[in-house]
């Protein structure tokens, strides 16, 4: 019999860009540069042409970056045995995090206003979770985690 689970929950970055968009937006840069570029020929001013290929390079690795840091998630799963915590960032290595469900407690920093920090504590060892999350999902998150640890362990007691 499968144990329950108390919480499994996958963060990811937000996408504000699918690569449809992101095509149609390199497209219209790429035909806005050749505009200006041929209006600039016409003009008699080619050494400005350079710059306007290093505008679209500059945008494309922009985005390209931006795109690779969509990729990485967090994987967040709770049961009345363990807390674990895996991470997967743009390269596809891994990162696994696990500490028995008892000794587990969540910990919320408010440094500053939008510098909220979600943390899983055992002993020494501290886990910041939640980063792609905005500071206030970042509260409610930690919310929802202590309150599935907590069923978590009171199923162990009763169970």
């Amino acid at each position: 019999m499968a144990a329950p689970l108390y919480m499994d929950a996958v963060i990811k970055p937000n996408r504000s860009m699918n690569r449809q968009g992101l095509y149609v937006l390199m497209g219209v840069m790429i035909a806005f540069n050749l505009m200006i570029a041929i209006f600039l020929l016409a003009l008699g001013a080619p050494p400005v042409l350079p710059f306007l290929g290093l505008d679209v390079l500059a945008l494309g690795l922009a985005l390209r970056a931006s795109f690779r840091a969509a990729e990485r998630s967090e994987h967040v799963r709770v049961t009345a045995e363990a807390v674990t915590v895996s991470r997967e960032d743009d390269k596809g290595a891994r990162l696994v995090w696990t500490s028995p469900t008892a000794f587990t407690r969540v910990g919320v920093e408010q440094p500053g206003e939008h510098e909220t920090r979600v943390r899983l504590m055992m002993s020494r060892k501290r886990l910041t979770l939640g980063r792609a999350l905005s500071p206030p999902e970042r509260v409610d998150f930690a919310r929802a985690l202590e309150r599935a640890i907590l069923r978590a362990r009171a199923e162990r007691v009763s169970g």
